[in-house]
Order: C-alpha cells, then structure tokens, then sequence
C-alpha cells in the first residue's frame, strides 16, 4: 500500500493526483493541505479520510473543523498545518501540488523526515534547488519530477546513462500567442491568455505559458533536477504538445518521450516510480497525427523568457526575485491592475534594481521575495 500526502489537494494536479487514488486501489491518502477552497477539501476529506488536514486561512481552518466535526481528522492551518503534512508519518511520498515559494519550507520539512517528493512545485528548485538537492541527497530522497517536460527528460534517462548526457531538449507548446510579434500583444486581456491551446492548467501557470514564463522557470527547474547548467538547455517549440522533451547523448542520439497532453501520467510514474502501471485514457494515433513540427522560440517577444535564461545562468538570489516578481505581475495582471506586457516589465526593473547574493540561505530567499514584493509595491 502506497501511502501519499498531498500539498495542494485542490488544484489542477491535486484533484488529478486523486483521480490516481481512486482509479487504484492501493494508495492510502494520510494528509492533505490546500488553500481556500474549504467545499471540495471537505468533500476529499470524507472521501479519502486522511489523518491531517490543512489550510492556511486560520478562520477557514475553524469553518473546515465544524464541517467536519463528525470525523476523526485533525485540522490545522497556516505554515504549521503546511509542515505536519508533510511531516505526517505514515507517508512515503508528498506530492507537492501548491503553488509558489511557500512550498519550500515543506519540502525541506518533508526531506528532514525522509520523504520522497513527487515535485510539481517549481519555485522550489527554481528558487533553492542549491539548498533542496544537496538535502536530498544527504537525506537519501529522491526527487520526482511531475511537471511533464521534467517527467519526459526523467523518462528519456532511464537507460542510465546519465554521464553521457549532452543536451536537454526542453519542449514548449508556445501558449495562446504562438506566432504572434510584440505589437500584437498590446490589448491582450485576461480572457485571451487564459486560452491555453493544448493543457488544461490553474489560471497562474495558463499565464505563464502565455507569456513562455513558464519555460524560463522550467529551465532553472531542469538545471537542478538533471546537474547541467543553463546552456545545455535549449527550448524547443512543439506546437502539438506530442513531445514532452527530448535528451540528446554524446554520440547524438536523441532520445524522447511522447504522449498525449495528460498530466496523469507524470504523477502516476512518479508515485509508482520505477513502475509503470496502466492509465486509462486516449492514445497516440501517429496516423491521424501526421506530422510533428518544431520552431524556435521568440525571444524578443516573450521577453520573459530571454530573462529566465539569465536569472538561471546567474544563479545566487536572482532567480528568487525573478519569481517573486513574476508571481506579483502575473496576480497585478489577473485583477486587471497591468497590461500583458508589462508583465516582463515589472520583472526586470526588479532583476536589475536587485543586488545578488551568490549562495542565498531560506531565509535570505523568503526576505529576497518580501523585497522584491515591497519594490514592487512602490513602484507599480
């Protein structure tokens, strides 16, 4: 039996890690941790029936442990309902589904206790990958990758080969606005960016595949999970979502893993890891497909991107405040305070008005994230 918490249990890859649960018949869900949708946490909760439930709100906490008086679960709230749940003790695994740099704590939290992560939490590694790995490490606990180019270059390595890596092809669909130059992108709105063409996603990470943000955070992920650096990344666009990555060896092979859009299968693979089980759902048809195609991507208008790479090549707290201040914009524009394009904007007034420190420690990162907010807060 394969006992599983879960940070995040509300959102895009929550709900979809419960479908897994309940689609298999042996995985015990321990703990689960989500935000503020308290109905469907409560529905989860009499459904699954973990020991420990989360929520950050103390008020929703309160509400919660009323709706669910009746039951045996113990209810917590803010960062220390965050740490018991991926503390809890019973379980082998912590899928780490929440969105931002609150999930850093955690996953430390998680480490310490020997916990292997299955990680759908970005801004971890992209902000502390050179504090996560090591303790990972150190701690013997793997780290499985969820997101679906990192599950496809964690495939595409399984031959065990790793020393003979040469490149990381990291592929990208392009978002709403393939194709499309700066000028265009002046009158986008909310609405528009929020129309992925191929992936079903929470509206944070729509925008940021919008925007190819998501492909420069992706990238500095990639950097820590894989031990390359920046330059043996190279982004590829893939308009139909067919190739979730690709690696390229010495000797040139190219080796990739193809499937369809479906983030059920990464979190499968990484909560069966190194099984493969059946997963019910649409298969490839390269007869009905036809053709795969493949373009670079544009880097002057998603200039977000271009930013990515050099916050990853920097390293030290850059890439904290690359993040942090991508987070506010993306908020800023979702309530329609900004327009899309200022996005990038706001991003590098804050990367260039930063002073970097070389080898940041937790707090030093999370006090790099309340700056670079409170910049933005005078400025914007």
């Amino acid at each position: 039996m394969k006992k599983i918490a879960i940070l995040g249990s509300t959102g895009s890859i929550g709900t979809q890690t419960l479908e897994i649960v309940r689609t298999n018949g042996d995985i015990r869900v321990t703990a689960l941790a989500a935000g503020s949708n308290i109905a469907l946490l409560e529905r989860q909760i009499r459904e699954f029936k973990p020991k420990i439930a989360a929520v950050w709100s103390e008020d929703r906490a309160k509400e919660l442990k009323t709706r669910i008086s009746d039951l045996d679960v113990k209810v917590m709230s803010g960062m220390d309902g965050l740490l018991a749940v991926a503390a809890e003790p019973e379980a082998q695994i912590l899928v780490t589904a929440i969105v931002g740099m609150i999930g850093i704590l955690p996953t430390i939290e998680a480490i310490r206790n020997g916990k292997d992560i299955a990680l759908a939490n970005k801004e971890t590694l992209v902000t502390a990958g050179h504090i996560i790995m090591p303790f990972a490490e150190k701690n013997h606990v793997s780290i499985l990758p969820v997101d679906s180019e990192h599950s496809a270059i964690f495939q595409s390595l399984q031959g065990g080969q790793e020393k003979a890596l040469h490149k990381i092809l990291l592929t990208a669909s392009g978002g709403p606005f393939r194709g499309k130059k700066r000028e265009e992108l002046t009158e986008i709105r909310v609405e528009d960016a929020l129309r992925h063409p191929n992936w079903a996603m929470g509206r944070k990470i729509t925008i940021d595949s919008s925007t190819m943000i998501n492909k420069g955070l992706e990238v500095i992920e990639a950097k820590w999970l894989f031990g390359v650096n920046v330059d043996q990344i190279q982004v590829v666009v893939q308009p139909q979502s067919i190739i979730h990555s690709m690696v390229e060896y010495k000797d040139g092979a190219v080796i990739a893993q193809l499937g369809t859009p479906d983030m059920k299968l990464p979190i499968q693979y990484a909560i069966y890891y190194p099984e493969r089980r059946y997963l019910p759902g649409e298969r490839l048809n390269f007869a009905d497909l036809g053709q795969i195609t493949f373009e670079k991507p544009d880097m002057e208008t998603f200039r977000g991107l271009k930013l990515a790479l050099k916050a990853g090549r920097e390293g030290g707290s850059l890439p904290t405040v690359f993040n942090a201040a991508n987070e506010r914009a993306v908020a800023m524009f979702l309530d329609r305070k900004i327009g899309f394009l200022q996005i990038p904007e706001i991003i590098e007034s804050c990367m260039e008005a930063h002073r970097n420190i070389e080898n940041p420690t937790v707090d030093e990162i999370l006090k790099t994230e309340r700056e670079t907010y409170e910049f933005i807060k005078n400025r914007w």
